[in-house]
């Protein structure tokens, strides 16, 4: 109970909390600096700040706060139906999409993937419209490549790891920002 508690109030250790917030200060001015000056790019490079911070939170716990992915997700499609209405319906349905997808994978496999996976996608399918599955490709590709440097490294011992997803998800997320879709 204790570390559900402190995960609560102090999602990342200290000496943690610095890299993280130096990531995430990086992925939003990233994408300031590589995508076209607007209030939609504005709203990326926040929402890609948050998207890394979570990805840290996920890395040192294994799990992903709801306190912070759906508000965020929730101001994005507000941010989006304000920004760029003819975009908002997009938007909506690529959130929901990429979060049922995983929320079906999660129902199917509880113990590979988790909820707050499939409710970091609504944030994802949110931030990135019909883009979403190029950056469920790239994350998932990544997991995997990693998974088999593992196999490779460590051996059968390496199947009984689990690895958080958020971090494999939020790089996906960056590269397609980055790269254009």
């Amino acid at each position: 109970m204790s570390s559900v508690v402190s995960v609560t109030r102090a999602p990342l250790r200290p000496n943690a909390a610095t890299p993280a917030l130096a990531a995430a200060v990086a992925a939003g001015g990233s994408v300031l600096l590589r995508l076209e000056p607007s209030a939609w790019t504005g709203v990326m490079a926040v929402a890609a700040a948050i998207l890394v911070w979570v990805a840290a939170i996920d890395l040192e716990s294994r799990l992903l706060p709801d306190r912070i992915v759906l508000p965020a997700t929730l101001g994005v499609l507000i941010a989006s139906a304000l920004v760029q209405p003819t975009e908002t319906i997009e938007h909506v349905l690529s959130a929901l999409l990429a979060g049922g997808l995983l929320l079906i994978a999660a129902l199917i496999r509880p113990g590979d993937l988790g909820f707050g996976d499939a409710k970091l996608m609504l944030l994802v399918g949110a931030m990135l419209g019909r883009s979403v599955g190029s950056a469920l490709l790239l994350g998932f590709g990544l997991f995997a490549l990693v998974g088999l440097v593992l196999l490779a490294r460590d051996g059968r011992s390496a199947l009984k790891r689990h690895l958080p997803l958020g971090p494999f998800i939020a790089i996906g997320t960056i590269a397609v920002l980055l790269l254009g879709g």
